[in-house]
This record gives C-alpha cells, sequence and structure tokens, in this order.
C-alpha cells in the first residue's frame, strides 16, 4: 500500500500475501456473524417467494442476530465458519497480497500508479481470487443460509460433507456455482475496496493530517468499506441468492436478478446493506489495520533475522 516512510522496511510479496491471508482470517473471526445475518436478509425474500407468503422472519441486522441466537442458538451465527476461514486465507491472500505486485506489473515496476492501473490491478487480482476460492465461497453461502432447526432437516452434516454433497449432486461445477458474479462482485469490491484505501491512506498523509499509523490505517479503512458497501452490495444480493439456489432454480445469475426486480423490486438488491455495510465497515477496520501491523512486524523479523547486527 501506499505511503511507507523511509525508514520502513519494505515488505516483501511474500510477506503481503500471507499477512493478507492472516490479517482476512483475523477480521472474519471477528466480523462473521454479521455477515451470515447479511445473507439470512438478502435471501428472506426469495424464501417467502419460494416457502409461500409468511410475515418476515429477520427484521433488521440485531434483529436478525437476536432471532438466530434465540431460535437456532449462538453457534449458528459461526455456521460456515471453517470454510469462511478456508476461503479467507486462498482468497484474500491472492486479492489483497499481490495487489501491490500486480501494480508494479501494470506500471512495468515503476513506483507511479494512476487511478486506472491501480482499477485494473484490483480487478486483476480479485478475479484471480474467485478462480481459487469459489467452492469455499459456494459452502460458506450455504452453511450461513442454512437454518440450524431439527425439524426442517440440515443440508449438510459438515463443511468436507457439503464438498463432497455438491459435486455428487451438482457435479464439480456446482462448487464453481455464481463464479461469473462472483467474479464480477470481487472485481467490484476490489476496486473499491483497495483503491479507496489506497487513496485515502495517500490523500491523508500528502496533506499531513495524519502519520502512517494506526488512526490514519482506520480513518482509510472505514471509508474503504462505505464505498465499498454502496457499489457492491446490488451484485453481492445476486451472488448469495444465486449461490445458494437449489439446481434449476434460476437459469443464471442475469435470471436471477431479473426474478428478483420483477417479483421484489428493486429494493431487494440493497437487502441487508445495514449489516452489509456494519459487515464490510468493520471487517475492513480489523483486516487492514492487522494487514498494516502484521506487513510491519514479518518485515522486521525477517530484516533481524537476515542482519542481527
Amino acid at each position: 500500500m501506499v505511503g511507507m516512510k523511509a525508514p520502513d522496511v519494505v515488505p516483501s510479496a511474500a510477506v503481503k500475501f500471507f499477512g493478507a491471508g492472516t490479517a482476512a482470517c483475523i477480521a472474519d473471526l471477528v466480523t462473521f456473524p454479521l455477515d451470515t445475518a447479511k445473507v439470512r436478509l438478502q435471501i428472506q425474500g426469495e424464501s417467502q417467494i419460494v416457502e409461500g407468503s409468511r410475515a418476515t422472519k429477520y427484521r433488521g441486522v440485531f434483529g436478525t442476530i437476536t432471532t438466530m441466537v434465540r431460535t437456532e442458538g449462538p453457534r449458528s451465527l459461526y455456521s460456515g465458519l471453517v470454510a469462511g476461514l478456508q476461503r479467507q486465507m486462498s482468497f484474500a491472500s491472492v486479492r489483497i497480497g499481490l495487489y501491490d505486485s500486480m501494480k508494479q506489473f501494470y506500471t512495468r515496476g515503476t513506483d507511479s500508479a494512476g487511478i486506472v492501473t491501480r482499477l485494473m490491478a484490483g480487478c486483476t487480482t480479485g478475479a484471480m481470487a474467485v478462480a481459487f476460492a469459489q467452492p469455499t465461497d459456494v459452502v460458506k453461502v450455504r452453511f450461513q443460509a442454512q437454518v440450524r432447526e431439527a425439524e426442517s432437516g440440515r443440508r449438510y452434516n459438515g463443511t468436507l460433507d457439503a464438498y463432497k454433497t455438491i459435486a455428487r449432486d451438482e457435479g464439480v461445477r456446482g462448487l464453481w456455482k455464481g463464479c461469473l458474479p462472483n467474479i464480477t462482485r470481487n472485481a467490484i469490491v476490489n476496486c473499491a475496496e483497495l483503491v479507496t484505501y489506497d487513496l485515502i491512506k495517500e490523500l491523508i498523509l500528502k496533506y499531513d493530517l495524519m502519520t502512517d499509523n494506526l488512526p490514519c490505517h482506520f480513518t482509510a479503512a472505514f471509508g474503504a468499506g462505505f464505498c465499498t458497501t454502496i457499489v457492491a452490495s446490488p451484485v453481492d444480493v445476486v451472488k448469495t441468492r444465486f449461490m445458494n439456489s437449489t439446481s434449476g432454480q434460476y437459469s443464471g445469475a442475469v435470471n436471477c436478478a431479473l426474478t428478483m426486480m420483477r417479483q421484489e423490486g428493486p429494493t431487494a438488491f440493497y437487502k441487508g446493506f445495514m449489516p452489509s455495510f456494519l459487515r464490510l465497515g468493520s471487517w475492513n477496520i480489523v483486516m487492514f489495520v492487522t494487514y498494516e501491523q502484521i506487513k510491519r512486524g514479518m518485515s522486521r523479523a525477517q530484516q533481524y533475522w537476515e542482519s542481527p547486527f
């Protein structure tokens, strides 16, 4: 990222790669209940149409969390966590950890990167990450959407069972279900998230509003989370609905979006907006602050190891 001070050790690509994955896992552990609440709110309208008209079960992010704890137990908030951590370790490592390397690739090794170059780097690493991590995302979403009630039956018994069941019942392609909308979403998210963070941090340091430390990272991460939620929410809802759908429910991601528009109206694309913002905002803060500290710590440890005296 931008804003490295002269005395600071420049982190290597490997440090950024593993640091991003570790920081993203920590952020997921902190914010996972908000992500689960977001998924439940996003699929709620779809469930009502499929199962018949009924009263709204979930109302707002904290109402959703309260309802889930009361009816399904606290563990339901972390349903799909294993797949979520698997996703972040393979996903964030690529889309965040390789972002700076991709910027240098597009600028042919120079440090000057314009907005177009940053957008291209964000789109590229976002698409690459989906190609690696899509199966983990499919399993995570399905676990989060699965109601933990004995009378309703459980869709999957565990993370490995979910991978095997999806591959057996829907084919290997089922593990990459929703790959296109997910690539679209993550290209948008990566650009909005990383480029916005980069630019906000750069401006803060340029005008000496803050030093390159925790308050600066916190402010830039919060702004990035808000901008990302506004831009990415419609694609995120379509991605969640399509990945959670049964075989044949939608002919494709575009059909899913058109069905939502026809049956629920345009507001359906911003279902779960508040938990999305709370989750993305808090996730960005935890991830970027942790990521910056991990990068510095690992770089200094590496320097000390190579030159202890």
